[in-house]
């Protein structure tokens, strides 16, 4: 679907695994976009019946392409804070097929809050997570003010979302979102062995069970919205378009 990006379908799982390793799988607007292709063509396809999401062996994702950020950020026009973006929240928010995610490196911003609309989450011992969406000016997005704190409780997703303190792979699995830790390079195939094991089970009964454990898309979709709306707002704010000039600073020096 794009060179940064590929799904396969093996058996009833189809794989997405971001493919930009020279950024680090940092998100594009394209890769959102067939992101959102490949999870919203699952629906009515009946020989689907699980996700992968994995960025191969040594990354997950640096989060969102932070050019994307400050071109927003500095732009004259009035137009919605990455649109791609939210349509793939939408899309993971209406997704009815039980998402396994394989973690290996680094998880940040969206890389990790991402995950909390994951069923089973493996991650290597050399996966990190963290959300430094205050140090850049921002505010939590991706329903994840809402998913964390439920998964997490307040004072860990506080410490996570608000300080951006970053998280380990035992950090992740004592914190309750990740399921299995796994040695670096092995998160992908075990993320496979797991969406197969779910692919033999019944698959109404896997449907209507995961339906009653999720939170309702209409929730989800209203914290999108609201996050959304104050993200867009942050990103033409002093503070981040400061942040951004001076994290790009400190690349080049």
């Amino acid at each position: 679907m794009t060179g940064h990006l590929t799904v396969t379908d093996e058996d009833a799982t189809r794989v997405i695994t971001l493919r930009r390793p020279e950024k680090k799988n940092a998100l594009t607007r394209e890769m959102y976009r067939a992101m959102s292709e490949a999870i919203d063509g699952a629906q009515s396809d009946a020989a689907i019946r699980c996700i992968v999401i994995t960025g191969g062996p040594g990354v997950f994702t640096a989060g969102n392409d932070l050019e994307d950020f400050l071109k927003d950020g500095t732009s004259n026009t009035d137009t919605p804070r990455a649109s791609d973006a939210v349509k793939f929240l939408y899309s993971l928010a209406h997704n009815t097929k039980p998402i396994v995610a394989g973690v290996d490196g680094i998880a940040i911003g969206i890389g990790t809050t991402l995950l909390f609309h994951c069923d089973y989450v493996v991650a290597s011992s050399a996966a990190t997570f963290s959300t430094p969406f205050i140090h850049l000016g921002l505010v939590p997005e991706g329903a994840s003010s809402l998913l964390m704190p439920r998964a997490m409780g307040h004072q860990r997703a506080f410490a996570t979302l608000v300080m951006g303190r970053p998280l380990t792979a035992d950090d992740g699995k004592a914190a309750g979102f990740v399921n299995a830790v796994v040695a670096p390079g092995h998160a992908e195939a075990e993320a496979r062995k797991v969406a197969r094991e779910i692919c033999a089970l019944p698959a109404e009964a896997v449907a209507i069970s995961r339906k009653l454990l999720k939170t309702p898309p209409e929730d989800l979709t209203r914290r999108i919205d609201q996050e959304s709306h104050l993200f867009g707002e942050r990103m033409r704010s002093t503070e981040a378009v400061a942040a951004f000039k001076a994290f790009f600073a400190r690349k080049k020096g």
